[in-house]
């Protein structure tokens, strides 16, 4: 009996993702349209997965870019739409959440959310995700959050932020970027 390797089902799971990211760009662009949106979409030649390549790759500092951060409360997903300089700040998510933060595995982020890791964004997510944007993003006209690909961003105003992630609520649970103001 011949074994499975490894790399093989590591393989299958990341083509599996990198389908996903090609088809949540689409989902995105298609939800961006009611807004006249979808032309603002930008596409870079390089990665724009983690904060610090979405900035080189936008031309702006880190803390501008709009990170989504994925976790499981109860037995829904909820996204925390963050700048790139906060990060989470436990007690604070307890006291709004009610429970300790835990961030989604890549696989369910796929699942539940409906992007993949790297390209994750608060617009055309599945049913019943909620979205919540974090105070820290405040401090900015602009952010950047990705658009459903790991090499797509797109700018946006913290009104236009609301009005498109369909944002449930601004909530305060991060911390390290009081110290940059």
């Amino acid at each position: 009996m011949e074994n499975e390797f490894p790399e093989t089902k590591y393989q299958e799971t990341k083509e599996k993702r990198q389908g996903n990211k090609k088809m949540a760009i689409e989902i995105v662009r298609e939800y961006l349209k009611k807004w006249n949106a979808d032309s603002r979409i930008l596409e870079f030649p390089v990665s724009s997965a983690t904060v610090e390549l979405a900035a080189q790759a936008v031309g702006c500092e880190p803390a501008r870019i709009a990170k989504t951060l994925s976790f499981l409360v109860g037995d829904h997903a909820i996204l925390i739409v963050a700048a790139g300089d906060a990060k989470i700040d436990n007690p604070k998510y307890k006291g709004i959440f009610h429970t300790k933060a835990k961030m989604l595995s890549a696989d369910q982020v796929t699942d539940l959310i409906g992007h993949a890791v790297g390209g994750v964004c608060p617009f055309g997510v599945k049913e019943g995700v909620e979205v919540y944007l974090d105070e820290s993003l405040r401090r900015f006209e602009t952010v950047f959050p990705a658009a459903g690909s790991s090499n797509s961003a797109i700018e946006v105003t913290m009104e236009q932020l609301e009005q498109y992630s369909g944002s449930t609520n601004w909530i305060d649970v991060c911390k390290g970027w009081q110290e940059a103001l």
